[in-house]
């Protein structure tokens, strides 16, 4: 049975990468597990890294299976960046099957307080927080032997596309001042794989955090016009945790934290019901998933669906979410639009 034991901390990086010197007169070859990563990286890495992501544009995540090109990127990777508590569950899998000569799949969650995936209790989100020290079992490298490592593993999704999260919720990247911290951990991944660069990694991801500085101000502003008691929001799964516990939203959904999992009927009763009880103030479908569930609630309640939010993939180029920064102002704006002009 294999056990996905790459995962180090950022600690760790520097340590691992003296073993397998870079040549650092070539780009640094990054491998993004998701597009909103992706555009973490690019702005930090500039012209110094070539860049591949396994996960694309509108491409969902949690029932990703990897291709014979990603298992080629994979295995010639000097880093691979991912979201890490377990969102990734092919991850593993793709790693075994590439052989990596990657030294390091750096986890960018690393330093951010996770909240315990609450939809099985509750069905929203509260503010239970578990912090940082949920990475202490990421401190080994691929040759150590941890067979008393039961909490981290990928083994279990072999076998198909479910995806459980377990106890904590990924999508941290919901939260804006969350997204500061993984450009943080991007950037030291770099300096620690390529020295030479790290004055222009520094010096980028200072550039991006003041545009999302300013983004949080921005979003907040949009924010206070919406009443506190039109703050319950439906969107098609469990996505939005980080965005509920920062600007006061109840998010309610069908589906648990992974497009995996299947919707209770008992659930959507209830959700309905709500509905119809003007207990939420608008219904949204996301980006990555099948909008039925969501368009049939809205026929059976007589609400209209107020639009498309980004959960966790960018659009296209051409599209409403082409960047985080993007995403993130398109998600609160269509929202506030929605319940204010109901």
């Amino acid at each position: 049975m294999f056990r996905f034991n790459k995962l180090v901390t950022l600690t760790s990086v520097a340590v691992t990468l003296l073993a397998s010197p870079l040549a650092v007169a070539n780009s640094l070859k990054v491998v993004s597990t998701f597009s909103i990563i992706s555009d973490f990286v690019e702005n930090v890495g500039g012209d110094r890294i070539a860049l591949t992501t396994l996960v694309g544009p509108n491409n969902d995540a949690h029932t990703y299976e990897p291709r014979p090109t990603d298992v080629t990127a994979v295995k010639n990777a000097d880093l691979v960046l991912a979201n890490g508590a377990n969102f990734e569950g092919f991850l593993g899998r793709l790693v075994q099957a590439s052989g990596s000569t990657a030294e390091v799949v750096v986890e960018l969650t690393e330093g951010i307080q996770l909240l315990r995936n609450t939809h099985d209790d509750d069905h929203d989100h509260s503010n239970d927080q578990h912090h940082d020290d949920h990475h202490h079992h990421k401190n080994h490298r691929h040759d150590d032997k941890h067979g008393g490592h039961t909490d981290h593993h990928h083994d279990s999704h072999a076998g198909g596309h479910n995806h459980n999260h377990g106890e904590y919720d990924p999508h941290a990247w919901q939260s804006v001042p969350n997204a500061r911290i993984y450009v943080n951990n991007i950037a030291e991944a770099f300096c620690s794989a390529d020295p030479g660069g790290c004055p222009s990694y520094r010096e980028n991801a200072k550039s991006y955090d003041a545009k999302l500085i300013a983004l949080e101000k921005e979003l907040e502003s949009l924010v206070s016009e919406i009443p506190l008691d039109k703050r319950t929001v439906i969107t098609s799964h469990d996505a939005f945790g980080y965005l509920a516990q920062e600007y006061g939203f109840q998010f309610l959904a069908p589906q648990g934290a992974s497009t995996g999992s299947e919707a209770s009927a008992q659930t959507v009763a209830r959700l309905i019901q709500q509905i119809k009880q003007q207990q939420a103030s608008a219904l949204f479908v996301e980006n990555i998933s099948n909008p039925q569930l969501i368009q049939q609630m809205a026929n059976e309640t007589g609400m209209k669906v107020g639009g498309k939010l980004y959960s966790d993939a960018l659009s296209t180029e051409d599209g409403d979410a082409a960047t985080y920064i993007d995403m993130m102002r398109h998600n609160i704006s269509t929202i506030r639009d929605t319940i204010l002009n109901q």
